[in-house]
This record gives structure tokens, sequence and C-alpha cells, in this order.
């Protein structure tokens, strides 16, 4: 070990960095293509809303980049509270959620606590624990041969495996990168078993495309568990992905805590309007999710009649299971200009995450698939 690496804390030391996909410049750039489609990342194929192309073009012309943006983010975050119908002084901006679960490791994590979060659960909630030189409690995931939610999050294991030291949990509904989710009174129940001092992270990214239906009154219970912290990005329906702005609802006291370790000015200012202005646009919301319900609900008896099976998904992906190792798959894939995302990392190599694209998109990857498991 080097100088340089020794005096590291050792939770940094032993962390494996993390591996975004291949970009399709990259991938464009091997093959000698120019039509190479990205079905890994989650992004919202529609984009962004046109009003908020509208006003990042005047912004850009009429802004004077060279100042700093608003280090409060007033003006987003009141377009937030209204929409949730909660007090300015509960909202957090970041820089992406990630940023909202990087503030809470840094807070409640260290050395002697422990994060607790399911096995196939988000990649960074291991990291934001490892870098805190903290333990990991990882839930076993229901059974693949569950018969409604396979390794989907298990709260009663979540309680059966509770320890003193835990002082934070992660919770993603629906989750990454299997699409599963919760029911709202499993999610209730299991906030009122949490001791009152251990925070509960309930991340929402997808929460947009999960249905109406099944949605818990995450704004009551931010009222009755003081705990609870709700995590939203603007990276995924709002098809922000680049400019990286998310938020967090939480308890006035969670909030002073996250904005004592953000970082000065963490979201610039193209990143600020285009969020407040596409929070303004509910109508591109809702025609990114009904193409997301309309595009999955075709593409669904596509893939049986290829022999595959999926995940059930609330979210804007399916996890395919390919019933033997997917990395294949995969290379074959890219070699026809087509990334996805492998889930080896998960514990889950007969899988690949492919994001629901436009129906362009989706025709060329049904393509694709007949082509190579013929």
């Amino acid at each position: 070990m080097s100088l340089l690496t020794q005096n590291a804390t050792p939770g940094v030391l032993s962390l494996e960095p993390y591996k975004p996909g291949m970009p399709l410049d990259e991938l464009q750039r091997r093959l000698g293509i120019s039509d190479a489609i990205k079905l890994a990342s989650n992004e919202n194929p529609l984009g962004p809303s046109p009003k908020v192309k509208a006003a990042l073009a005047e912004a850009i012309a009429n802004q004077d980049l060279a100042l700093y943006p608003d280090g409060g983010g007033f003006k987003l975050k009141a377009a937030v509270a209204k929409m949730h119908g909660i007090d300015p002084s509960r909202v957090t901006l970041g820089n992406g959620s990630n940023d909202m679960l990087e503030f809470l490791g840094r807070i409640y994590l260290g050395p002697g606590r422990a994060a607790m979060f399911s096995q196939h659960a988000f990649a960074v909630y291991p990291i934001v624990t490892q870098s805190q030189s903290a333990e990991a409690v990882i839930v076993p995931a229901l059974p693949r041969s569950h018969p409604t939610m396979p390794l989907g999050h298990d709260l009663e294991g979540f309680k059966k495996l509770w320890r003193d030291d835990i002082s934070i949990v992660f919770i993603a509904n629906p989750n990454n990168p299997t699409g599963t989710w919760l029911p709202a009174q499993a999610i209730e129940d299991f906030l009122a078993f949490v001791p009152k001092q251990v925070i509960v992270v309930l991340d929402e990214a997808y929460w947009e495309y999960l249905d109406p239906a099944l949605r818990g009154d995450v704004r009551g219970w931010l009222d009755k568990y003081p705990n609870l912290v709700v995590t939203h990005t603007f990276s995924k329906t709002y098809g922000l992905a680049s400019l990286r702005a998310g938020y967090a609802l939480s308890s006035p006291e969670v909030a002073d805590l996250m904005n004592r370790v953000r970082q000065p000015f963490n979201n610039n200012s193209l990143a600020l309007l285009a969020a407040e202005v596409a929070l303004s646009d509910q109508e591109h919301v809702k025609k990114s999710v009904a193409l997301n319900n309309s595009e999955r609900a075709r593409l669904e008896p596509e893939l049986a009649k290829l022999g595959l099976s999926w995940l059930p998904s609330q979210a804007n992906f399916l996890a395919i299971d390919f019933g033997r190792d997917a990395g294949p798959v995969h290379q074959a894939l890219l070699q026809k200009g087509i990334i996805v995302r492998p889930t080896a990392s998960y514990e889950m190599p007969n899988f690949l995450r492919i994001t629901i694209g436009t129906p362009a998109q989706n025709d060329r990857l049904l393509k694709a698939l007949r082509e190579i498991l013929a």
C-alpha cells in the first residue's frame, strides 16, 4: 500500500468505484455507427418538457452565467413545497437524490453504526454505508418463487434482523434494479415498528411511475413519523438526468442537519430553473407515464413469446430473466448498438435491466432479442 492510500479511511479503501453504463458516444465510436440507442439508465425517452427546453434556451441567452446560483434554491424549494403541501423548511435540495443519501450517511453513519437495506437494492446504499466505515445489514429479498413480488423487499425480514446499532434504513419504492414495490400498509407498519431515533429513507426516485392506487399517504406519514425522509429526483420522469437535481422531504430538524453538510451551490442555476419549470408541466409527466405504461404492456407479451420472464415492475424498466448468465446477451446487444444494464453486481447474473423506451426503440430491442435468442 502506498503512502498516499494507507492514511485513507478503511471504508473508502475497501470500496469499489461505481461503474456507470457505457456512453452512447463510446459505443458508436467502437462500432463505427451513429444510431446506437441507450436503454440502460432509466432515463425518460421523451426527454424534458418542451417548456423546460424553452426556459433553458432563454436563460442561456440572457442569464449571466458567471454569477453563482441561488445557494438556497428559494424558487425551487417553494415550488416543491407547494406541490407537496409542506413547509419549505422541510425541503432540502440536492444534486440528484443521490446527494440526499450521501448527506444522510454523513450525518447518521460511522464506525459502530449500521445501515439496513434489502438485497438487490440500489447500489448507492452500500456505497454510502461503506464510505462511512459503517456496517451494512442486508436483508435477503423475497424468493424468486414468491407468488406476487419475487425478489422484492421483505419488510418482515427487516424486523426479524433488527439490531440496536442500526441508525438508518434505506427503502426504495419502487426498487431499482428490480422494479418491485411495497404495499402502502406494509410501509406504514414498518414505520411504526422502527425506533423513533432511527432514520427511515423512503427512496421514491420512480414514484411518478407508481400506480396511484398503490401509493400510500406519504405526506401524512411525514407528519406522523418525524424520522421519515422521502427522496425524489428530476432525473427520471422529468427527463433532467444530465442536470442533476433532486430533493428530500423531512422534518425541519433533519432538513437542518442535511443543510449543514450540503455543499454550497450544489445545484447550478440551469438545474434549479429546469426543475422549477418541470414541476409546472405535469402534463408532460402524465404523457411520459402513459407512454411507459402502454409500452410496458406491449413489451411483456412479446418477451413471453421469446420464452423470457421478468420481475413485476412499477418503474420505467423491466428486469428480464434470461434463465442463464445474461452476460453474453448483453454483449450481443452491444454489438447491435443497444446498451442495456447487466445486473450481476446486484447478485442477479441471469438478468438484464432494460429501460422501456419509445415504440421505435422497443421494436429495435425486440428484433435484436429475437435474432440473438434464435
